[in-house]
């Protein structure tokens, strides 16, 4: 076949490249996927990007078809959409969505795709890891219909949990953040917003999104009697500190953590994780989520644009990446 690729490698914590790359032939049961978008997953792709994955956590921490290491040079990203150019009939032409970091062509076996259904748009498609982490927090977590739910941080994550909590019949969800401009994000997905300090207490459930010290305290604050709060920051080399003290015991709190790598137990004998993927995918039918897709750049322009995606001070939610 003789073709190449072109993929966007951190060269050094920092600093991004493109590379050109030599694909293999499409070989049995495998399909040649031509990239239409791509997501940068900015809580986890920037830790990445800046080289603070922990040294513990360099094996656990692999994406499906990473190429490199950590810290650097390494090939990372798990949010790809494109069309099937080759390889097994039943898939050609189909619109499919993929774990594979951000590359305009690539070979994957093809039990590695999932097709994107109609009722879903490509461009929206690329939301699939993030809603998959949302649904696996929503079933770590005790959160059921009527409860009163805060998640406490307004950012991809955070904001997919709320949305998805939001779908619960006749829960008060709200999303809790330090920036009042997240009031519109909130309104679009169908949710209620407060700052912290304006926020309500005795919470059903809460859900920890913001990966900063702040944010657990205040998470910790809403919770009502003995409730569950599922901690779905990814802190990097950070050691939080974590207010135990006040009434964390007297309230019978309980602090869970929450990974998209691993399915809940209860649910594990019956799901896998191809199928929880699709039900992600399939969740994404609703274009209140094109909320969370607030910029927009060429492919070509990823090395230039990723040190301003991965500073902790910008005002985007998920860039998308257009090839």
């Amino acid at each position: 076949m003789n073709l190449t690729a072109t993929a966007f490698w951190i060269a050094e914590p920092g600093r991004g490249e493109l590379r050109t790359e030599k694909l293999p032939d499409v070989g049995h049961d495998q399909v040649l996927v031509r990239t239409r978008f791509s997501a940068v997953s900015r809580g986890t792709e920037s830790l990445v990007f800046a080289g603070r994955v922990p040294a513990s956590e360099y094996q656990r921490m692999r994406a499906p078809f990473q190429s490199g290491d950590f810290p650097a040079p390494v090939k990372y990203g798990y949010a790809c959409v494109g069309e099937i150019e080759e390889g097994s009939e039943h898939l050609l032409g189909k619109t499919v969505f993929c774990l594979h970091p951000h590359q305009d062509r690539f070979v994957v076996p093809a039990d590695a795709v999932v097709p994107v259904p109609d009722s879903v748009l490509a461009n929206r498609a690329i939301l699939a890891a993030t809603m998959e982490t949302a649904l696996n927090g929503l079933w770590d977590s005790t959160a059921g219909p009527g409860d009163r739910i805060s998640v406490v941080g307004g950012g991809m994550v955070g904001a997919m949990v709320a949305w998805l909590a939001g779908r619960l019949p006749g829960t008060e969800v709200t999303l809790v953040d330090i920036r009042p401009e997240r009031a519109e994000l909130a309104s679009s997905l169908g949710v209620k917003f407060a700052l912290p300090d304006q926020a309500g207490d005795d919470q059903d459930s809460v859900f920890h999104t913001s990966a900063s010290e702040a944010g657990l305290a205040t998470a910790l604050r809403l919770a009502g009697q003995e409730t569950r709060i599922m901690e779905m920051s990814w802190y990097g080399q950070q050691q939080p500190g974590v207010p135990l003290g006040q009434a964390f015991h007297a309230r019978r709190l309980t602090l869970q953590s929450s990974q998209v790598g691993r399915i809940p137990p209860e649910r594990a004998r019956r799901w896998d994780h191809r199928r929880r993927l699709s039900k992600a995918i399939e969740l994404l039918a609703d274009p209140a989520l094109d909320a969370l897709i607030s910029g927009e750049s060429r492919f070509d322009q990823l090395p230039a644009i990723m040190p301003e995606l991965a500073d902790s001070r910008t005002d985007v939610l998920c860039q998308r990446i257009c090839y």
